[in-house]
This record gives structure tokens, C-alpha cells and sequence, in this order.
């Protein structure tokens, strides 16, 4: 009983991951960092609902409402909303009014609620719409690319796009990274050279502060349910 997650990486340029997930017997959560704002559909005792989130600078606790179904979609780091601006969804979000079983209201224009296996079709339709946007210079950077700009519009543009820096953007995908390799069962000392940490208790101090777990919790699966795609069966 718990969390049950379940993530897929998606083919669409705009879109990192698409995931699902059911609440069973629990109402709280912890939860990880993340650099990605997305959109979450729930429903719960007959009721929809749904909620545009953003990036997550920290860990912390979540309330879960139990016996919920979710979908979510976690948007390409450099893509934002026309209508919002990425920084203002900074450890928050923005729940969306008026929404139904069938329908949700975004940016003016009412859409169909998406399944797990419609996320790319949605989007392709908001991207069309000019609802979801991407700052090309953004773009160029996360491709490697070397804008003919000074770095400080480079970090600008960047922060504007993301509400994050370059450089918290990579400490909070490496951290991720982390938790998921130490919860598939590999070593601290696999995940330090892997990943380039300095050693463990650097390791363990990432931990703490974007995924609110020891490395010895990610490996024994303890510590209650948190929001990661592992074995949320282990967690206890």
C-alpha cells in the first residue's frame, strides 16, 4: 500500500516524462526536487481535478489525497506556459478552475482531459495553440549550443524560461538521478563515481536537501511513500 508511480520518457521534444500514479492508504508524501513545471490531472471520490506545478527547489512533505488516480505530464526543461511565468510557479503552483470529468480550462480555451497515452497529442496541441512556448536561445544552451550573447542574458533568458539557474537545474537532475540509482540498488560508492559526487557525506547532503532521504533509506526502500518512480511496495 502507498504510492503507485509509473513513468515513461516521451518521444516529444517538449515533454520529459509522462507518469501515473494511485494513492492507496496514504496522505502524505515525500517530496523530491524537481526542475520540471507540468500539468497534473487527479480525481477523487467523483470529483476532477487539475493543477498546473512547478519546478521544486527542495524536499519537503506533500499531502496525497487517498484513494486518488493521477496523470501527469512533466514539461522539457526550457519550455513555459504563455500565460504564466515559470518563476511565479517556484515551489508552488496553480490549481485550474471549472474543470470536469471530460474537460479542463487552460489560458482561455477549454481542453480535453488527457490519459497517459494522450499527453503527446495535448501538447502538441497547446504548442500549436502558442499556449506552451520555448525560448530558442534556452533551447540552443541546453543543446550545448554557445549563444553569441554574454553570459549574463544567457542566465537571464535561462532563469526567466525556468525559474532556475543552469547550475540548480543540474544539481537537482543529478540528485534524482541519484535517489533512483540508489533505490534500483546500487552502492554509494557506485553512485559517487558515477555521478562525479566528492564523496559520501557530500552524496548524503544532496540527499537531504532535494530528496529528504539517507542513502541507506533509498537502498532498504524505508522511510514512507515519496515521490520517485521506485518500488513504493517496498516503503514503509
Amino acid at each position: 500500500m502507498g504510492l503507485r508511480f509509473e513513468t515513461r520518457r516521451s518521444d516529444s521534444g517538449w515533454i520529459s516524462t509522462v507518469w501515473t500514479c494511485t494513492s492507496e492508504q496514504v496522505t502524505a508524501m515525500t517530496s523530491v526536487a524537481g526542475a520540471h513545471w507540468g500539468l497534473v490531472f487527479w480525481e477523487q471520490a467523483g470529483r476532477t481535478y487539475a493543477e498546473i506545478t512547478g519546478p521544486e527547489t527542495r524536499t519537503g512533505t506533500a499531502p496525497v489525497p487517498e484513494g486518488a488516480t493521477f496523470t501527469g505530464i512533466d514539461f522539457a526543461v526550457g519550455t513555459s506556459l504563455r500565460a504564466v511565468s515559470t518563476p511565479v510557479l517556484v515551489d508552488g503552483g496553480i490549481q485550474l478552475p471549472d474543470t470536469t470529468r471530460r474537460t479542463f480550462r487552460l489560458d482561455g480555451a477549454r481542453w480535453d482531459m488527457p490519459g497517459p497515452d494522450d499527453a503527446e497529442a495535448l501538447v502538441e496541441r497547446l504548442v500549436r495553440a502558442g499556449i506552451v512556448v520555448r525560448d530558442p536561445l534556452v533551447a540552443e544552451v541546453l543543446r550545448g549550443g554557445q549563444p553569441t550573447v554574454s553570459q549574463r542574458t544567457v542566465e537571464r533568458r535561462f532563469r526567466a524560461a525556468t525559474g532556475l539557474t543552469r547550475g540548480a537545474v543540474r544539481q537537482i537532475e543529478r540528485a534524482r538521478t541519484a535517489a533512483e540509482l540508489l533505490a534500483a540498488g546500487a552502492t554509494a560508492a557506485d553512485v559517487i563515481g558515477k555521478l562525479g559526487y566528492f564523496d559520501e557525506p557530500h552524496l548524503a547532503r544532496v540527499l537531504r536537501i532535494y530528496v529528504g532521504r539517507t542513502v541507506g533509506q533509498l537502498r532498504a526502500g524505508v522511510g514512507g511513500a515519496i515521490a520517485l518512480d521506485v518500488d513504493q511496495r517496498r516503503t514503509s
